[in-house]
């Protein structure tokens, strides 16, 4: 049975999510590309998807609950501290969306609720 609980998130992505983005895009695509889609990431308007839909877009499996980051974050969940919004990207070629930053809040997210709105910039 899945613990009832109210995930709360801050109404922007933290400063520190952009050059992980950034990191993890950068293994993916040119510097030039990957510096656009930052600059549009932080113009881009916050969007909720369900973290179900989410997994499924992405083709990514889910991490355990043993996992150190995702228990970290659902820590932060039990403790009602926000979250900081997802970074996506759409890969149109690839047939998927990108979690550019947020993989580990999304499975901590899941764990509590897999239909549970998750907010995200995406571009």
């Amino acid at each position: 049975m899945k613990e009832e609980i109210e995930i709360t998130w801050l109404k922007q992505p933290e400063e520190q999510d952009y050059p992980a983005a950034r990191s993890y895009l950068g293994l993916l695509l040119d510097d030039k590309t990957v510096l656009a889609l930052i600059g549009r990431l932080r113009k881009a308007k916050p969007q909720a998807f369900k973290a179900k839909d989410i997994f499924r877009a992405s083709g990514l499996s889910l991490l355990g609950v043993s996992n150190y980051h995702v228990e970290k974050d659902r820590t932060k969940i039990r403790n009602a501290k926000p979250l900081s919004p997802l970074l996506l990207v759409r890969m149109p070629a690839l047939g998927k969306v990108v979690i550019a930053d947020g993989y580990h809040r999304l499975c901590a997210v899941y764990s509590f609720d897999e239909d549970a709105p998750i907010p995200c910039k995406i571009v």
